[in-house]
């Protein structure tokens, strides 16, 4: 007896249906997933700092940068007249001592070398004592640093003679 056999593409149908939207699934999955690890790894490069404190410490620098920007004075005393002291900000060894070097060849009177309160600075900066914001913004355009600000933290009791702070940074 000679049957023939007929192919179900019943059975088939519904098989490929399910296995094409399992595929899609996991498509949008890994799309999101991409997305996200990029996002995540884009973040610490940005040049935020990840700490609390650092994160307020930059946003207080940067707030100082652009209050002070409007109206800088122009600087009286000639750069072999300005006192600078440098601290190392950053914890390489030697830092400090690289940067009173490079203000010794622009001209700068170095007053003294040392190691900032903390070793976790980003970026450097230069404060300054009153009355000498613009030798410490002309210090800083000598330089290349954006940020410059009054002293923080720092009496001007403990500059040594020192009318602008240079801090190193990272």
């Amino acid at each position: 007896m000679d049957v023939l056999l007929q192919r179900d593409d019943r059975i088939a149908d519904p098989w490929r249906a399910v296995a094409l939207i399992a595929a899609a699934v996991a498509a949008v999955e890994l799309l999101l997933l991409v997305v996200l690890g990029g996002a995540l790894i884009a973040k610490p490069a940005s040049g935020t700092p990840s700490r609390p404190e650092a994160r307020a410490a930059a946003a207080r620098s940067a707030a100082v940068v652009k209050i002070h920007r409007a109206s800088a004075p122009a600087a009286r005393l000639p750069r072999g007249k300005v006192a600078v002291l440098v601290l190392n900000g950053n914890g390489r060894r030697g830092a400090a001592a690289a940067a009173a070097s490079t203000l010794a060849r622009h001209g700068y009177r170095v007053s003294g070398v040392a190691n900032a309160p903390r070793s976790d600075f980003t970026r450097s900066l230069v404060m300054y004592r009153r009355g000498f914001e613009g030798e410490a913004r002309r210090l800083a355009r000598d330089l290349g640093i954006q940020i410059v600000g009054p002293l923080d933290g720092l009496q001007a009791s403990q500059l040594h003679g020192a009318h602008a702070v240079l801090v190193v940074g990272a």
